[in-house]
């Protein structure tokens, strides 16, 4: 069980700077994962109970103030992966394919070059459409790769075949899961087993957890 002080400390988001107080994973109520909250967040979804149930093996113990009137010290303890009820869940947060944008790209393709396997720095890397929009392709998942500058330049306005390339992975469409866990580095053993079940069989995230 890990204590942490109401009072104490900064907090980073998933993505920022690394921070020693781990993110509580929230879903719907059908359990499907829905994304990453502080603990003072989950404080407040406990206190105006939202929480329908949770689940997870690592549990945490919030200390607040203490009661004039008791000289007791507040407390709410909260599981790792929380399931909330009610409005408290964003519209928009519960789509469960990512929006695409280059960081999200990179991350899925684990920042390697779909035609040279390098694998660069996000400045060094970019968003290659298959068929080129130029001709008629899609900026979607299932027509971009990760590509390095030197080999984007390469293909120019051509299909991979066209330009005597080949793809060393193929594209795929990440969903929820895959999402939570690149975009967060301090996941729980708890909370990544749980995000695994719910990864694509394709997934390049289970690589991650292997």
């Amino acid at each position: 069980m890990r204590i942490m002080e109401a009072l104490d400390g900064l907090d980073h988001g998933p993505g920022g700077v690394p921070h020693r107080r781990p993110w509580i994973l929230t879903l719907d109520v059908n359990g499907r994962p829905h994304r990453w909250v502080s603990w003072q967040a989950a404080c407040t979804y406990h206190a105006r109970d939202m929480v329908a149930w949770s689940v997870g093996e690592q549990a945490f113990m919030i200390f607040g103030g203490t009661s004039r009137l008791t000289g007791e010290r507040s407390q709410l303890s909260s599981q790792s992966i929380i399931a909330i009820k009610g409005r408290a869940l964003r519209p928009a947060s519960l789509r469960q394919i990512p929006p695409l944008s280059n960081r999200e790209l990179f991350r899925r393709d684990r920042h390697t070059c779909a035609y040279c396997s390098a694998t660069l720095a996000g400045g060094q890397l970019t968003r290659d459409h298959i068929q080129p929009v130029s001709r008629g392709g899609r900026d979607v998942w299932m027509n971009v790769v990760t590509a390095c500058r030197a080999c984007n330049q390469r293909k120019d306005n051509r299909r991979p075949e066209q330009a005597g390339m080949a793809l060393l992975y193929a594209p795929y469409v990440p969903n929820k899961a895959e999402y939570l866990i690149l975009s967060n580095r301090n996941i729980l053993a708890d909370q990544m087993d749980f995000l695994v079940q719910h990864l694509p069989q394709q997934s390049r995230a289970r690589v991650l957890d292997a």
